[in-house]
């Protein structure tokens, strides 16, 4: 395969179709977080889990051990202030944990969301059940259906989560509201799957 040439998009297409209408069958959750940012040490603030019928299984937010970044906090608008009262992460995760244990869980760039998760644990040194393979990216996956192919990078690139919404014509937005964006990516895998 010639790597500076695109896959046939609509192969690629065809294939994420599939792998969707896949996936839904599963009745998955979806999961998003707002955090105190990129780094190594960042941590989860805010959690939304809900379920293939868009129904909130789960929702809080968290209080953190360091600061805020100053540009996360213009993203999603969360302050040190508004988290003074708000149980802790120790507090919070063994409940979120029970209730996407052993199911498929979906997320708009999982890589970070993992990552936060598996920080924020280490932060707060505990140990959790949670199988990498449970979960799903729907970022790489709609960046297949999209099709827009970087011969650079050699693969699709990557939308943001706003604007893979405004290309599907989805009336919901990129909040960065843990509950908001996860509807968000339920009805993107619903999108894609209910293509042609």
């Amino acid at each position: 395969m010639n790597w500076n040439q695109p896959p046939t998009h609509s192969r690629s297409r065809i294939n994420a179709i599939e792998e969707a209408r896949l996936l839904l069958k599963s009745k998955p959750l979806y999961l998003d977080t707002e955090t105190t940012g990129l780094h190594q040490s960042a941590e989860v603030i805010e959690i939304g889990i809900i379920d293939d019928q868009g129904s909130t299984l789960f929702e809080q937010r968290i209080r953190p051990r360091g600061k805020i970044d100053p540009a996360a906090a213009r993203v999603h608008g969360i302050t040190l202030e508004m988290l003074a009262t708000e149980p802790t992460w120790e507090q919070v995760w063994p409940q979120a944990e029970a209730i996407i244990l052993g199911k498929k869980i979906g997320v708009y760039n999982v890589e970070f969301d993992l990552r936060l998760i598996k920080q924020s644990n280490q932060r707060s040194w505990i140990r959790t059940s949670l199988v990498d393979g449970d979960f799903f990216d729907i970022m790489q996956l709609y960046a297949r259906f999209h099709g827009d192919w970087d011969p650079y990078r050699r693969s699709f690139r990557f939308q943001s989560l706003d604007s893979a919404g405004r290309q599907c014509g989805i009336s919901l937005r990129n909040t960065h509201n843990a509950i908001d964006d996860a509807l968000l990516t339920r009805a993107l895998l619903h999108y894609i799957a209910e293509s042609s």
